[in-house]
């Protein structure tokens, strides 16, 4: 997909997700917020955070125990790892899932934006084997995706933190900002 096109689509997904939380009754948004709602906050689309990155699995599966919002702990699966670079520096995340058995790998991450820029808690991407995995089998990893956890827009709603080894120690200006209607 060229840049131009890519640019597009990214606004698209963004416009329909702003109308399912304006107005979908299974919007995460507060009732009493919808008023004010006006949009997600995003950082404007930048090709330099989007990747196609091999991903590199272990031999043997193991899990981590990851807390939530709730006070509960999960269990996810470390699937794999994906390395690449930002402004110069080696960065490396671990994709997990919460299940062996799904397709979808969950890759949470925090950066050096986070509670500052970005919720407080870290944002999340979802990779789709449909969507996000190239007919060269690498993994696309957007982050001009990433995305906030519903936890981020009501306390209604529970999410895992994100493990410390996804703690980036770099800013990642792409994707959605901090809730503008809230402190979360």
């Amino acid at each position: 997909m060229d840049v131009p096109e890519w640019e597009a689509h990214l606004e698209r997904l963004r416009r329909q997700k702003d109308r399912f939380f304006a107005t979908d009754l299974q919007s995460p948004l507060p009732l009493e917020d919808r008023g004010a709602f006006h949009g997600l906050a995003y950082w404007p689309p930048d090709p330099e955070y989007r990747y196609e990155l091999e991903m590199h699995e272990p031999e043997k599966k193991q899990t981590l125990e990851v807390a939530d919002t709730g006070g509960q702990t999960r269990s996810l699966w470390r699937w794999g790892q994906f390395h690449f670079d930002v402004a110069g520096r080696r960065c490396t995340l671990h994709a997990y899932k919460s299940d062996p058995d799904e397709d979808r790998l969950f890759v949470p991450f925090r950066d050096e934006t986070t509670g500052r820029e970005t919720y407080s808690a870290g944002r999340y991407l979802d990779l789709e084997p449909y969507g996000n995995l190239t007919q060269e089998g690498k993994w696309i990893v957007d982050f001009n995706e990433a995305y906030n956890p519903w936890c981020a827009y009501s306390e209604h709603y529970v999410c895992p933190f994100v493990p410390p080894e996804n703690w980036l120690q770099v800013p990642i200006r792409a994707g959605e900002k901090h809730y503008p209607l809230t402190s979360r």
